[in-house]
């Protein structure tokens, strides 16, 4: 993009930000990282204390951990910069393409999650871990989950999810954005792959796959590689937590406020401006968009508002040298957007924490993004800086 060209669309990029802000209550941040979302009833803020209690609560092998399992605890992960961030463990996942060109999950040999650690009933049988599956399959690993702001994610309507995607890049921009799916074919906004279609389902996975803690969503507890289980191990009778505990723990996620917004030195605002521009001119904003809308909400502060996820919640190809696993609406690089919500508190980056900075992570992406980075790459040292700026601010 010449010097020129980028300068019209940064004029463009503010009469559209000004444009957009002018209508629609805006999803305000939290105080302090961590905090619930403000406007909540007396009996929200009592469920989402609550919730935060149990992601908090160290499950013992006796209330339903294990017998395989990565953590006994939600936040054991889920740590930085508060309960409910993200950490620098990392899901080992494995999947295969198969002949007819669709993608196996591997189910069947716990390639969803390979599980690394054991209860000491199940060791003592020989069984320490999940194994990896056979050569064929691609193994990959992906980072934990930043939850802020998914219960924003959770409320986009189906029918904008549809109407923002471009599958076949009708309007030619280079953007083909796509609606994810699950694996029984539904609409799909979580997960790197966009494959789960809810947050009540995101929560029972992830206490299935990542405690060994089964629930009426994943009732029947899964052995060593999908395995059946060795009797005797597991003394905790199914399903091991209660819906209403589930619930809560869904709640409490659903109602983590935005991180606040670091307050910038006002000298430092026009520099922040330009580089927010720029974030649009160059087409970072094709698919991060800053904003999304809510659909309806029994939670007041959820409801019909506009969300600062810089997300499209759909799945954009991001060239080969991110390639991992595929998903089962998602080739191998394939990737739903990242919400770039809280990024200033976050580090390393990118799916599999490869990239310990901006610059890098901004590198390495190519496909759909490729002229963005290219874009990147030959900017000015001051525009460069003003972008980066803008960035840590989020």
């Amino acid at each position: 993009m010449t010097g020129s060209a980028v300068g019209a669309a940064l004029v463009v990029a503010a009469v559209a930000v000004v444009a957009t802000t002018a209508c629609t209550r805006t999803l305000p941040d939290a105080e302090q990282v961590g905090d619930p979302l403000p406007g909540l009833s007396d009996e929200e803020l009592a469920r989402f204390e609550a919730g935060r209690a149990l992601f908090d609560r160290v499950f013992s092998v006796d209330e339903g951990t294990g017998p395989l399992f990565n953590e006994n605890q939600c936040s054991a992960c889920h740590t930085f910069p508060a309960t409910g961030g993200t950490g620098e463990q990392l899901v080992i996942k494995a999947t295969r393409r198969l002949p007819d060109g669709t993608c196996d999950i591997l189910a069947s040999e716990g390639g969803e999650n390979l599980r690394r650690q054991a209860t000491p009933a199940l060791a003592r049988l020989g069984i320490e871990r999940d194994t990896l599956p056979s050569a064929s399959a691609d193994i990959a690993t992906f980072a934990v989950p930043f939850l802020f702001g998914l219960g924003a994610a959770d409320l986009v309507p189906e029918q904008a999810l549809h109407d923002a995607a471009d599958p076949d890049d009708l309007n030619g921009d280079g953007i083909s954005g796509r609606v994810g799916r699950t694996p029984d074919g539904r609409v799909g906004r979580f997960g790197r792959k966009a494959d789960v279609a809810s947050l009540h389902e995101f929560t029972h996975l992830a206490l299935f796959n990542e405690m060994g803690i089964t629930t009426s969503v994943h009732s029947r507890e899964r052995g060593p590689n999908g395995a059946p289980l060795p009797d005797g191990v597991d003394p905790a009778p199914d399903p091991e937590l209660g819906d209403n505990s589930a619930d809560l723990i869904t709640d409490f996620v659903r109602m983590l406020a935005p991180p606040p917004r670091p307050t910038p030195d006002p000298d430092a605002a026009p520099l922040l401006a330009h580089g927010e521009a720029l974030f649009t001119a160059i087409g970072c904003a094709a698919c991060h968009t800053p904003y999304v809308t809510t659909g309806p909400s029994r939670l007041a502060p959820l409801d019909r508002v506009r969300a600062p996820l810089y997300s499209d919640l759909l799945l954009h190809d991001l060239g080969p040298a991110l390639a991992s696993t595929c998903g089962p609406g998602a080739t191998e690089t394939e990737y739903r957007t990242t919400s770039l919500l809280g990024l200033g508190a976050r580090r390393p980056y990118l799916h599999d924490l490869r990239a310990f900075n901006i610059e890098r992570a901004i590198e390495l992406h190519g496909g759909e993004a490729q002229s963005a980075r290219d874009a990147f790459r030959v900017m000015t040292t001051v525009d460069r800086q003003a972008l980066l700026r803008f960035l840590r601010s989020l």
